[in-house]
């Protein structure tokens, strides 16, 4: 087990925020874990998960003890007729494992790719993109509970998965076990890919990535670089520019509500849903606020997409806290809606 003592964490936040952790132990398996919980210090100690840094927001330093993880591997598990297991230790970085399968061949994931974050992070956030998101490939998953010691194994019903939520975002209710926040932490993440594969075109990006090509029956590959270069156009590389990623999940709401905004703003970009309900594109509700390109000290909403929230150099945790909640309020004054963030802050 490697023990760091006041570590610094900008390297360890897609945002690029300073902070440190008073201790960080680097995860690479199990034995990490259950030598940390035999400490005589620090087993006792509040523990912080911390995967790709790409979905938090560091406020100060953590006194908590960061478990770094980064669990490595990749391996076809399985190949049969009707679906081909590939297995990731949690720390492989999440757009890398993406490529790894189409260097195999293997179609299913390519939806998904160039989303920022490491394998273990993609099911407690139940990342999603282009109409995939992770529970409609997701197999199983390995774990290790930060109190006990105890290594358990999750399917998907398990994992409880919502829109960009799951068991691992949630306390444990009381009288439940319902509930894993600061309590586990994953090993090893799972995917089913199908076959025969099939390609998920609906979102209009991706059609109209098919009028320019002329392609109607694009490739696993095909979508795999489309989709890579419209994220590379909207999204900014966190590696040039701070940045969580989206900052907030696109809301949901009724026929009915959404009728009365269309009423207002007839050009509002909306997606009617499976279950009734429709979502609305938070980064248009953004920038009809008049948000796009403002600051708040050096935390600023991206030129190009505005449900991005950016470092434009030196920018404080709070500082991106105090724009987020103004932009939350403007939004709510505007349409009656409530904005709700997707990093964790911390």
């Amino acid at each position: 087990m490697i023990v760091e003592t006041n570590a610094p964490l900008q390297p360890h936040n897609t945002f690029g925020i300073v902070a440190r952790a008073r201790n960080m132990v680097r995860v690479r398996g199990a034995e990490d874990v259950h030598a940390l919980l035999a400490h005589p210090e620090l087993g006792a100690e509040p523990k912080f998960v911390l995967g790709g840094g790409s979905n938090i927001v560091l406020t100060g330093d953590v006194k908590a003890v960061v478990l770094k993880v980064e669990v490595a591997g990749r391996r076809v598990l399985e190949d049969g007729p009707k679906a081909t297991i590939v297995e990731f230790g949690a720390g492989e970085n999440w757009h890398e494992a993406v490529t790894w399968t189409m260097e195999q061949g293997l179609g299913g994931l390519e939806n998904l790719a160039l989303i920022p974050g490491t394998v273990g992070a993609s099911p407690v956030q139940n990342i999603g993109a282009y109409g995939i998101e992770l529970q409609d490939r997701f197999e199983s998953l390995d774990a290790i509970d930060l109190v006990t010691g105890r290594e358990f194994t999750l399917d998907a019903t398990q994992c409880a998965f919502g829109y960009r939520d799951s068991v691992f975002k949630h306390s444990p209710a009381r009288g439940s076990d319902f509930g894993l926040a600061g309590r586990a932490l994953i090993l090893r993440v799972r995917m089913r890919l199908p076959k025969p594969w099939k390609p998920v075109l609906g979102y209009i990006d991706l059609q109209r990535k098919m009028a320019e090509t002329g392609v109607q029956a694009p490739t696993a590959r095909q979508i795999y670089d489309w989709v890579c270069a419209i994220r590379s156009a909207k999204l900014p590389d966190p590696r040039v520019i701070g940045n969580a990623g989206s900052f907030f999940k696109n809301p949901t709401v009724t026929p009915e509500q959404c009728q009365d905004i269309i009423g207002r703003e007839p050009n509002i970009v909306h997606y009617p849903m499976p279950d009734g309900s429709v979502k609305l594109a938070a980064g248009w509700l953004i920038d009809a606020c008049g948000w796009k390109g403002k600051s708040v000290g050096q935390a600023g909403v991206y030129e190009k997409q505005a449900l991005v929230l950016v470092n434009r150099g030196g920018a404080t945790g709070g500082e991106v806290v105090t724009l987020a909640r103004a932009i939350q309020t403007s939004v709510y004054e505007r349409f009656g809606i409530r904005l709700e963030p997707e990093p964790v802050v911390v």
